[in-house]
């Protein structure tokens, strides 16, 4: 049986030490603009997402453009043609055009590598969601699963990954039109921190509307006893869009509650830091509440 090669894209957020010790995912960087200035991330030479946040606070804002089918033919070419399969783990089709993008570059590349597989699975998923259900599919491979075996355990279980996101400031929202001036003033006097879920479309929705930080990681931490299945998987995700001492803290309260839980915390990437700011905290872990 020959290899087969994970990929997925930058909105995932997949730092390295996630990944250690795990099969090799391979991930395509992204474009974004902020300052007047594009940027690459998710290449070694690519911006930081720390450097990102700063300029963010610098009073920058900034915009993402999905990956055009060429980006896709410059990745997954080599592995093709050194007879290598494909299993691409895509973001969401309900937040950005990338998988359509994505589909008309396998779908060429197919007929040019008949004999290869390529498949490319949208995980309705975003950011460290995204990573998370990435890094769960690379274990996946690593116990032996074949690419089918994988991409059906992918598609079964994709949707048991429960992000729910809470966001520090409008300020991102308002300029990218998620929410309203009146209502981005009101929630800013009265310190109001959004919480945010990935549905099952993949789409990004207010769900609660508590004031203060301490407020809103009790109300994640409320979501995760409602519905957390330590039978999947004890992992959980901690993200965090350069606040490391909120992710501390979330981290804490969540050993407190699930002493048996294995926690990693990564950064939220520019992808999805270009519409939520800094200071954005997600909170992600195999649930049925999602």
């Amino acid at each position: 049986m020959d290899g087969y090669q994970i990929f997925t894209d930058a909105t995932s957020d997949l730092a390295p030490e996630l990944t250690a010790g795990l099969p090799s995912v391979e991930m395509i960087p992204m474009n974004v603009e902020i300052g007047g200035t594009e940027y690459s991330y998710g290449s070694p030479e690519g911006i930081t997402a720390k450097e990102f946040y700063r300029l963010q606070r610098a009073g920058n804002f900034a915009t993402t453009s999905q990956i055009n089918p060429t980006i896709y033919f410059k990745h997954f070419e080599p592995c093709l043609r050194q007879g290598t399969d494909i299993l691409y783990l895509c973001f969401s089709s309900g937040l950005s055009g990338t998988y359509q993008s994505a589909f008309l570059a396998v779908e060429e590349l197919q007929q040019e590598y008949p004999e290869r597989r390529i498949i490319c699975i949208d995980t309705l998923a975003a950011a460290v969601g995204e990573g998370f259900l990435v890094r769960e599919a690379a274990k996946k491979q690593r116990e032996g699963l074949s690419i089918d075996e994988l991409a059906s355990w992918v598609m079964e279980h994709r949707l048991e990954v429960c992000h729910w996101f809470t966001v520090d400031t409008f300020t991102h929202l308002k300029h990218g039109g998620r929410v309203s001036g009146a209502a981005a003033a009101m929630g800013t006097a009265l310190q109001i921190k959004p919480l945010l879920h990935v549905d099952s479309e993949g789409k990004l929705q207010a769900v609660e509307k508590p004031r203060g930080r301490k407020k809103a990681v009790t109300t994640q931490i409320a979501r995760m006893e409602q519905g957390w299945k330590p039978e999947l998987g004890k992992s959980i995700l901690i993200g965090h869009a350069d606040d490391p001492e909120a992710a501390d803290m979330l981290k804490e309260r969540l050993l407190e509650q699930f002493p048996d839980s294995e926690i990693c915390i990564a950064y939220i990437g520019p992808i999805i830091g270009a519409h939520t700011g800094p200071g954005a905290l997600a909170l992600i872990y195999w649930g049925n509440n999602r």
